[in-house]
């Protein structure tokens, strides 16, 4: 659905320009991840930036970038909370002085909407997945994410569902891959004492090869096929560590279950939500991601093909535009736990030179094609199609990172 041409839209003078984004909450995530690196990368630049959610605990990121949180309930789905969110929203546009409203989720988008036709300025879309659209309720509701002027995919993937579904015009679409903090996702600055630290909270045991599925705890992460295929594997030398938050208590008790019924017990660890990730990779032999249904990108794919690990994903979604397979890592069908198994037993034969030469091409393509410094530079060069010529002179430019 194409944005309402009604509006009229105040352009910036003599001042730097000013960007909200708006998101549910700054809790984890990818979304979360890539609103603060933008935030921070806006104030780098010179640009007013704001940050609008119901706060948690990437807020002190936020503001540590030197951004502005305003806090909202904006996870909220009552309609009464949404419209009260709307005027608020409006309200804080004049305040601020913004001209552009970039909105990163369905719930806030709606309330995002409005306030941005409202107070006149641009408004932005980020759809992060193909959204299920089963009845014409749904797909009203992810709607909202087609209004932007500009409309940002996450992945070609992620952009050809947007066309197609929602008839969003090629013209109007941006596809920027998320990106990776290279500086973080580094293995040459891990230092041993965080890598040893792991193991001891997670009592993993010496010399085992360690296999990781990194990601919430829910069941379209593929924890049931993952179990299958180390069962299908058939090697008692292993360590897989399920590396997540848990969604639901009953879920996980469903994982307990199939890998005690499989006599897995001894091999697996589910250890909850880890804060120090670059670590946990380095512990891993393989990198597992076996989404059941598609990801519209598949952040652990990239953040653990930076750190030079051998990455094994289901193929569809982004991850067909992030592994190169053969090359890179593997990919294999989706719900086929014995082809996940297959691949999944190749990556731990390598040997010494194999890994290192893998290593070496996988972090050279996401420094290439994959980083944060692109994703926010690409996402600026966005806005300022929107804003007037004098935008540039305003502010500094932002570097992109080019890998020779």
């Amino acid at each position: 659905m194409p944005p309402d041409d009604s509006a009229t839209f105040a352009q910036p003078t003599g001042r730097p320009p000013a960007v909200l984004q708006i998101i549910p909450s700054l809790i984890s995530g990818g979304a979360e991840r890539g609103t603060v690196d933008l935030a921070a990368a806006l104030a780098e630049a010179g640009w007013l930036s704001h940050v609008a959610s119901s706060g948690g605990a990437l807020e002190r990121d936020v503001i540590r970038a030197g951004a502005q949180h305003l806090t909202l309930p904006l996870a909220s789905k009552n309609p009464l909370v949404m419209r009260r969110n709307a005027k608020a929203l409006a309200r804080l546009i004049r305040q601020l002085g913004i001209d552009i409203v970039h909105a990163r989720s369905r719930a806030p988008a709606w309330s995002a909407w409005a306030a941005a036709r409202s107070a006149g300025c641009h408004f932005v879309t980020t759809f992060h997945n193909a959204y299920g659209a089963r009845t014409a309720l749904k797909r009203r509701y992810n709607s909202v994410m087609a209004r932007g002027e500009r409309v940002i995919a996450i992945s070609h993937f992620v952009a050809d569902h947007a066309a197609t579904v929602y008839g969003i015009e090629r013209e109007r679409l941006r596809v920027i891959p998320r990106g990776v903090d290279l500086a973080s996702f580094d293995p040459t600055r891990v230092g041993a004492e965080r890598i040893a630290e792991l193991p001891r909270q997670w009592r993993l045991p010496d010399g085992a090869p360690v296999v990781m599925l990194p990601g919430r705890l829910t069941r379209w992460k593929g924890g049931l096929n993952f179990i299958t295929a180390i069962a299908a594997l058939g090697r008692r030398d292993l360590c897989c560590i399920l590396v997540g938050a848990a969604q639901s208590g009953g879920f996980r008790n469903e994982l307990d279950a199939a890998i005690e019924g499989r006599g897995l017990s001894d091999l697996f660890r589910i250890v909850g939500e880890c804060r120090d990730m670059p670590a946990a990779f380095m512990l891993a032999d393989v990198v597992v991601s076996a989404s059941t249904d598609p990801e519209g990108f598949g952040r652990v794919v990239v953040e653990a093909q930076a750190m030079g690990r051998p990455v094994v994903a289901t193929d569809h979604g982004g991850a067909r535009e992030t592994i190169v397979p053969g090359v890179t890592g593997w990919l294999v069908p989706p719900r086929e736990p014995e082809a996940l198994a297959a691949a999944i037993g190749e990556a731990l034969s390598l040997g010494a030179k194999e890994r290192e030469c893998l290593a070496r091409r996988a972090i050279a393509d996401v420094a290439a094609h994959f980083t944060r410094e692109a994703m926010c530079a690409r996402t600026i060069e966005v806005y300022e199609e929107l804003l007037s010529p004098h935008v540039r002179a305003c502010t500094k430019t932002m570097p992109v990172a080019v890998v020779t």
